[in-house]
């Protein structure tokens, strides 16, 4: 099976309790079809006394399988916990994104995304100045406001 096919085959189910072991979820989304293969990834720290992180992933012989699984289980209840389920999204690059120990401008697709010609930005400077025209006098329509305190009486 080719690797799109794979990840379209592939649910996502987080929120899972510690309970949770990769037998159980098997046995839980076995109704929706023939599940090649179930994984729950453990605490990236040796030190943590958690069983795994809370989320794991179902792989299906065939994606309709997956899509009848994400539509019936997700936000349902499992080991007293709501769950959610939803089509797994491919892994990230370990130099990408959050985490990443590359700055963000100087990942792949980035600049590609982001950059901007000269003739853009010189385009957006002009297009903030106003026109050349004779500035409006910023004091104009302030007379009378110079006095401070409580004004007499004007007679009528």
């Amino acid at each position: 099976m080719s690797d799109t096919a794979r990840l379209k085959a592939t649910i996502y189910i987080g929120g899972l309790d510690n309970a949770v072991n990769e037998r159980r979820l098997l046995d839980a989304f076995l109704p929706f079809g023939e599940i090649t293969d179930v994984t729950i990834p453990k605490p990236e720290l040796p030190s943590s006394t958690d069983l795994h992180r809370g989320f794991g992933y179902v792989e299906f012989e065939i994606p309709e399988d997956a899509k009848e699984a994400i539509e019936n289980m997700d936000q349902s209840e499992l080991f007293g916990r709501v769950i959610k389920v939803a089509a797994a999204k491919p892994q990230k690059e370990s130099n990408e994104g959050l985490g990443s120990k590359t700055a963000v401008w100087n990942q792949e697709g980035w600049l590609a995304k982001h950059a901007v010609s000269e003739e853009d930005r010189s385009g957006t400077e002009q297009g903030r100045r106003p026109p050349e025209a004779i500035p409006e006098d910023p004091m104009q329509g302030l007379q009378g406001l110079d006095v401070a305190g409580p004004q007499p009486a004007r007679e009528i």
